[in-house]
Parts: structure tokens; C-alpha cells; sequence
């Protein structure tokens, strides 16, 4: 277990990535708590928490530049509140292979209004019934819930499920959340799992991105890249170009409705 140090983010790896973000490597270090991120000096677009052993999604200072957040195979059982005050910018967070148990958990990244991308996939919050209708209807800003888009009769589902006085009352119900978290104490151990694609699914998105023909199509690529979560039309080394094509047009075409709005 390593703490993050003004002198550990000094010395870790800092690069632009193939989105011309500048990303700032803190893989693996088994860090326990995010802090001395000032360090930084507000000049990264993305931080890389991958593997590492944080439990709560807090400790940021103003970092106005910041966009993506990957913490991927952490045991992050809470959301700070307040985090818009700190990264309003933020677009994008990856929290695969966490420990997030309840709806309600969920909802202190309601007031990032920038969120476009989120990931909670083996988290315990995802089986809970109503999960994805209540994340749409609580982050109405996020377009790709789990890698996969948000469509427009999900929107329309969820806004039917929650309208008028029963809608706002089931919301209570569902949207409750995990009990206060002490430190060291009632938190599982997780057995890590093998969670990085193959070198052929790697090849098929990397391929994807060099045929790619949108700033979106490269974007979403580059993030399932990173992140190891594979779409099925990867699986076996196969990219279904009209299929992610389609998919983007059919946002734009939502945008250009309202359907985000």
C-alpha cells in the first residue's frame, strides 16, 4: 500500500493519450485514499486510478481541466458529496469492479452536470431491480451507461416510472443507501478477477479507432480500451463498423430532438 505523495505523482507516468488528452498514470500503487492532488497543478484531462485499493470517491481540489476518471478494480463503497465543486468538468468516470451497493449511493454524482459516460459495471448496485431506468432518470446527463447508449425509450420509461406523487415515493424507496461506511471495518475482501481483453480484442478496437470516422466513435473506443470492457461485437476479433455508426447517428439525432436536454 502506497501513499499518494506530491512526490509518487511527480514520478508516475504522464502522457497524451490517443485522444490528445494529457493522463496522468497512478496504476496499480495499491493507493488507499485520494489525496495531494494539488500536486498536479490542474494540468491533466484524465487520471488513471486502475488497481489500486481507494474506498471512497472523494479528496479532489479544484481541478477545472480534469474529464475522465478511471478507477476500475478499487473497493470504492461511497461518493463524496460536493464533487462538482471540485471537478465540474468531469465527462467521464469509470468505476468498473467496485463495491457501490445501493441506488442511493449513486446519487452525489447527480450534481455533475457534465457527465456524459459512466461505468459501474461488477458493482453490487447493478443488480438491483430498476437499476438502469433509476440511474437515467437521476443522471439525465449521462449518454453511455455501462458502454452502452442511453436510449431514448429508456428516458421515456424511466420519466413514466417516476412521474407524480407514486413515482417520487418509489424513488424513495429504491434510491436508499448503504449504511455509514467505517473505515477498515464490514467492507469484503474482493477476489480480483481477470479482467483485461485479449490481444485480438485489443487489435479489433485499436482498428476500430484508426477506421474510425467521428471524434465520438474515437472517444468511445479509446474508453472501452482502456478500460477493458469489451462490447460483444469485439469479442472475436470482429468490428461491426455500420453498428457503431448507426449508434452515433441515432445520438445525434436525440441531441439534436432534446432527448439530453
Amino acid at each position: 500500500m502506497v501513499k499518494l505523495t506530491p512526490e509518487l505523482i511527480e514520478q508516475s507516468a504522464q502522457f497524451t493519450n490517443p485522444v490528445r488528452d494529457r493522463e496522468l498514470d497512478l496504476r496499480g500503487y495499491k493507493i488507499p485514499v485520494i489525496e495531494n492532488l494539488g500536486a498536479t497543478l490542474d494540468q491533466f484531462d484524465t487520471i488513471d486510478f486502475t488497481d489500486n485499493d481507494i474506498r471512497k470517491l472523494d479528496g479532489f481540489p479544484l481541478l477545472k481541466r480534469l474529464k475522465s476518471l478511471l478507477l476500475s478494480n478499487n473497493r470504492i463503497v461511497r461518493i463524496a458529496e460536493g464533487l462538482d465543486e471540485c471537478i465540474p468538468n468531469l465527462e467521464e468516470v469509470v468505476l468498473t469492479n467496485n463495491n457501490l451497493q445501493e441506488l442511493g449511493d449513486l446519487d452525489n454524482l447527480t450534481p455533475l452536470k457534465n457527465l456524459k459516460s459512466l461505468s459501474l459495471l461488477r458493482n453490487p448496485v447493478t443488480m438491483k431491480k430498476h437499476y438502469r431506468l433509476y440511474v437515467v432518470h437521476k443522471l439525465p446527463q449521462v449518454r453511455l451507461l455501462d458502454f452502452r447508449k442511453v436510449r431514448l425509450r429508456e428516458r421515456e420509461a424511466a420519466a413514466q416510472m417516476f412521474k407524480g406523487k407514486r413515482g417520487q415515493q418509489l424513488a424513495r424507496e429504491i434510491g436508499k443507501r448503504a449504511k455509514t461506511f467505517v473505515p477498515g471495518a464490514g467492507i469484503p475482501e474482493k477476489k480480483q478477477q481477470p479482467t483485461g481483453p485479449t490481444k485480438e480484442e485489443v487489435d479489433a478496437i485499436k482498428a476500430a479507432i484508426a477506421n474510425a470516422s467521428t471524434l465520438e466513435e474515437v472517444e468511445k473506443l479509446n474508453m472501452m480500451l482502456r478500460s477493458g470492457q469489451i462490447p460483444g461485437q469485439f469479442k472475436k476479433g470482429v468490428v461491426n463498423d455500420a453498428e457503431e455508426v448507426e449508434e452515433v447517428e441515432e445520438m445525434e439525432a436525440e441531441m439534436s430532438n432534446g432527448a439530453y436536454h
